[in-house]
């Protein structure tokens, strides 16, 4: 019986030893299988180009650059209105003193007044408003027997004065009027031939 004993022992160690050994295979099968997955799963995966990755990341700067160009423009946009509102409300603020010396004289006519007391203030107005285009550094174009210029001045008549020079203004029938070299209005006016 000892010797029965002994060899179901001995059939019990080996079957352990060949469970194991079946077990070690079974792992390192395993082992080799997730090995070759991953293998797979890095040749499956193309290797990225050095040419790719440049354009890439040119794509990337180039959409950066155009969100930074999108924001500027709408941020001078927005600075052109406001600059454009500042300079309005300055302007109108120089003529706002101008009309205010109109309805005064209006409502001075309108009570029967002294006719020179009007055109006394008539003539007050015209210098507020030169002073005004003097602050605005507007000036008038010089017109009257001056050499004609179409870049400042209009020619609306033609006409014969064997006295004056061809291309001469000899009338001016709308004065013009230009802040520094831009021309604001031409002059109208009339010129010999």
């Amino acid at each position: 019986m000892q010797d029965n004993e002994m060899k179901e022992k001995q059939a019990e160690q080996e079957a352990a030893e060949a469970k194991a050994a079946e077990q070690e295979t079974a792992e390192a099968a395993e082992a080799e299988k997730a090995e070759d997955a991953k293998n797979a799963e890095e040749a499956a995966e193309p290797e990225v180009d050095p040419k790719d990755a440049k354009i890439e990341e040119l794509q990337n700067r180039l959409l950066r650059l155009q969100a930074d160009f999108e924001n500027f423009r709408r941020r001078t946009n927005i600075e052109k209105e406001q600059l454009s509102t500042f300079v309005t409300a300055n302007v109108v603020g120089k003529f706002l003193k101008v009309l205010d010396n109109f309805e005064r004289a209006e409502a001075s006519v309108e009570k029967g007044d002294n006719v020179d007391a009007v055109v006394d203030g008539m003539k007050k107005i015209r210098r507020q408003f030169e002073d005004a285009f003097k602050d605005l550094k507007v000036e008038e174009i010089e017109a009257q027997n001056a050499k004609f210029d179409p870049n400042i001045h209009e020619a609306v008549m033609r006409g014969h004065n064997p006295e004056l020079d061809d291309e001469i203004v000899d009338m001016v029938f709308e004065k013009g009027y230009k802040l520094g070299d831009k021309v604001i209005r031409h002059s109208k006016v009339r010129i010999m031939k």
